[in-house]
């Protein structure tokens, strides 16, 4: 009887409900196929920066350029971040065992998650402006830009593509380090108190 007890105990211990970690090691073929991931994003951040800041247009009409509009401000600063934040995380995503540590796995996560959103929303308030500048808005007799400013406009729209090429790698990183980071801990498990058995919520 006695036994039972603490054997109960035991188990009641064991399945509290507080997430037990697991340390794997990563292995050598992920971690290659993370930093390659992590890598990618450089050369289309600056791409894109490049790109943007070179866009400005003189003709009978006047002058335009990328720093007269706010959302195009936006798209070359985060562009700047994501390229560096990409390549120092591919460098650390590199070293064996740096990257498996537990509070790097959480950086990598929140951080990933964070520059998705950062740059989707460069890329979607560029496009709003674009939008607007090809087709102007009657409603308060905005006329469009683009035919006026054709070189201008054309530029502006390669930055932008590029900048959700960005977003597209961002997306299955940040899948990859919630997967890293979630596959750590184990399901919280139930026990049945009358029957003194375990029972998995996930059905383990």
């Amino acid at each position: 009887m006695e036994k039972s007890n603490d054997h109960h105990k035991a188990s009641h211990g064991a399945s509290g409900g507080v997430a037990k970690e697991k340390w794997e090691e990563v292995s050598p073929g992920i971690r290659t196929a993370e930093t390659m991931l992590r890598l990618g994003p450089v050369g289309l951040c600056v791409a894109a920066l490049v790109v943007m800041l070179k866009d400005s247009e003189t003709n009978e009409f006047g002058s335009i350029s990328y720093s007269n509009l706010t959302a195009f401000r936006y798209l070359v600063h985060a562009n700047g971040i994501c390229a560096g934040y990409s390549l120092l995380s591919a460098a650390i995503a590199a070293m064996p065992r740096s990257s498996s540590t537990m509070p790097r796995v959480w950086t990598f996560f929140c951080l990933d998650q964070l520059l998705t959103y950062v740059v989707l929303a460069a890329g979607a308030v560029s496009t709003e402006v674009l939008y607007l500048a090809y087709n102007g808005d009657s409603s308060i007799t905005w006329s469009d830009a683009c035919s006026s400013f054709g070189s201008f406009c054309h530029r502006a729209t390669v930055s932008v593509i590029i900048t959700f090429f960005v977003v597209c790698f961002y997306v299955v990183l940040s899948l990859i380090s919630s997967y890293k980071l979630f596959t750590r801990f184990d399901p919280p498990s139930i026990l049945h108190s009358d029957k003194n058995l375990e029972v998995s919520v996930f059905g383990n």
